[in-house]
C-alpha cells in the first residue's frame, strides 16, 4: 500500500476520535465517553445539514447549468470536491462519463454556450477545461 496516496484526513480524524474517547474515558469514565459521542453526532448532523442545503439549492436549477462558465473556470482549483463545486454552481453537473466509472467527467454550460468540463478522480477535481463557442482554444 502506497502511503503517499492516503489522504491525511482519513488517518488523523479516526486517531483524534479514538484518542479523545480514550482521554475522556480516563478522565471522566462513561460520562466522558457520552460527551465525546455527543460531539461526534453533532458534527455529523452539521455536515449532513450542510449537504442537504447544498442539494436543495441545486435541485431548483437545471442540471449542468451555471450562470458564467468563465467565472466558474476561474474559481476552480485542483483537489476541490464535487460537492464544493455543486455548492459554487448551485447546480448538479451533467455526467458525461459512464455511471460509476473513473474518472468521472461532469459538464456545466452557461447561456452563452461556454462549457466547463471537469474531470474527477476519487471524488477530487483532477483537471478542468473551458470551451468557448466560436473558438478552438481551450483555456
Amino acid at each position: 500500500m502506497n502511503l503517499q496516496k492516503i489522504p491525511l484526513q482519513k488517518v488523523l480524524v479516526p486517531i483524534a476520535v479514538i484518542g479523545g474517547a480514550a482521554l475522556a474515558y480516563r478522565s471522566y469514565s462513561w460520562p466522558g465517553i457520552a460527551v465525546v459521542a455527543t460531539f461526534l453526532v453533532f458534527g455529523i448532523l452539521l455536515h449532513f445539514t450542510r449537504l442537504m442545503a447544498i442539494l436543495k439549492r441545486a435541485a431548483n436549477r437545471p442540471i449542468g447549468h451555471v450562470d458564467s462558465a468563465v467565472m466558474l473556470n476561474a474559481k476552480l482549483k485542483p483537489g476541490a470536491t464535487l460537492m464544493h463545486i455543486v455548492a459554487m454552481t448551485r447546480s448538479l453537473g451533467l455526467l458525461k462519463s459512464a455511471k460509476g466509472s473513473q474518472p468521472e467527467i461532469f459538464e456545466w454550460k452557461d447561456a452563452g454556450e461556454s462549457v466547463v468540463t471537469c474531470t474527477f478522480l476519487g471524488g477530487k477535481l483532477a483537471s478542468h477545461v473551458l470551451i468557448r463557442p466560436g473558438t478552438q482554444d481551450n483555456l
